[in-house]
């Protein structure tokens, strides 16, 4: 994941050692060195066998586990960092015998993924007890972490880093002829509140048929969202390129007037963190249209640095479009505050900065213990 890379590849006081099952994209994400510990040949019957059979979340395999661990001793690792909560759980076997700092990060998916089963709650709840650390990316994600039964005293909010240089802030000028372009840029998922943006939308075109809407992304609800724009008949209104390249994404942000980003909670309990996109847009200078939503809050203050709306209220929405569509005054407000709220809280050299100040703290902590 894009924000997981600018995290990785901007720490310069730690030296970064990566250890993943595969590796994608390459020319997209390069990286000197990764480390490839595969799944084993039956990891599909184990799998099948702690699911199906035993009702609890897999765990690696001792070759695995042993396979990380000569990784890690050759590099003279320090600290453990696994990224992703559920991955976490999976990764349990090489927690229990990791002697140094153990890191966990949340960021938003991965809290609630199969806690409805109580061996993977019961699980979850050992995991987080067994790590040092437990970094999330809003205030939201650690209040659900603590509903987890984490301790509070271990959980750092460690926020996800903008290049701010990438997304310089340009001031737009807003449609006279009704010729608007929102953006809505997301994986194609229930809470990204995709079928709200439509609806909204729909609502809006009807007032200024000119208007165009890009949702940007890919992913499992690509089919319905297009049948959504059938029935709406905003089919020739509506594009969907699928996912754009970041240098790409980044000439649509500056193309635009509105971004839209009225996130939800999925059926299945799926909360938003602070989604990077949304974060990216308000650099730019687009101001967004959100929801109340998860650790959307903590980066929009509404009505100051965007305008926030209940969750699935669509109607909610298209009015708010509408009255900003009369007040071009209020939008160049609410992009400027918008920015400057980015530039304030989310800058990625800052976080970065305080990732840094932690990792080397639980080192020097744990060089004390083990003297």
């Amino acid at each position: 994941m894009l924000h997981i890379y600018r995290q990785i590849t901007g720490l310069r006081r730690v030296r970064p050692v990566v250890v993943a099952q595969k590796r994608e994209n390459a020319d997209e994400f390069p990286f000197e060195k990764i480390d490839l510990v595969e799944k084993p040949a039956i990891h599909f019957l184990r799998r099948f066998w702690f699911r199906q059979v035993c009702n609890k979340p897999w765990q690696v395999s001792r070759s695995e586990v042993q396979a990380i661990n000569a990784v890690l001793a050759r590099e003279n690792a320090q600290l453990l960092h696994i990224f992703f909560g559920h991955i976490a759980v999976h990764l349990l076997p090489l927690i229990r015998t990791w002697p140094n700092p153990r890191v966990v990060s949340f960021h938003g998916a991965d809290v609630m993924v199969d806690m409805d089963k109580p061996a993977y709650r019961q699980a979850t709840k050992e995991m987080l007890d067994l790590v040092t650390r437990v970094f999330v990316r809003s205030a939201s994600l650690q209040r659900a972490i603590i509903e987890l039964g984490c301790d509070e005293k271990k959980i750092d909010v460690v926020r996800t880093g903008i290049p701010l240089q990438e997304f310089p802030f340009r001031e737009r000028e807003f449609p006279t002829d009704g010729s608007w372009r929102f953006l809505h840029a997301s994986r194609l998922v229930q809470k990204k509140g995709i079928a709200t943006t439509l609806h909204a939308f729909t609502v809006f075109s009807n007032h200024y048929p000119k208007a165009i809407l890009t949702v940007a992304g890919e992913g499992p609800m690509l089919a319905e969202l297009k049948e959504l724009t059938r029935k709406l008949k905003i089919s020739d209104r509506v594009m969907l390129p699928g996912f754009l390249a970041p240098e790409k994404l980044r000439e649509v942000y500056y193309a635009s007037h509105i971004f839209l980003h009225p996130s939800e909670t999925g059926s299945d309990g799926n909360q938003e963190g602070i989604p990077n996109s949304m974060l990216e847009a308000m650099a730019t200078g687009l101001p967004v249209f959100a929801t109340n939503h998860g650790g959307i809050p903590e980066a929009i203050e509404n009505g100051v640095s965007g305008i926030l709306v209940a969750e699935r209220d669509h109607e909610a929405l298209s009015r708010a479009l509408l009255d900003a569509a009369k007040n071009p005054e209020l939008l160049k407000r609410l992009a400027r505050d918008g920015a400057n709220a980015v530039a304030a809280k989310f800058d990625q050299r800052r976080q970065i900065e305080q990732l840094e100040e932690i990792y080397l703290r639980m080192i020097g902590d744990s060089r004390k213990e083990n003297r």
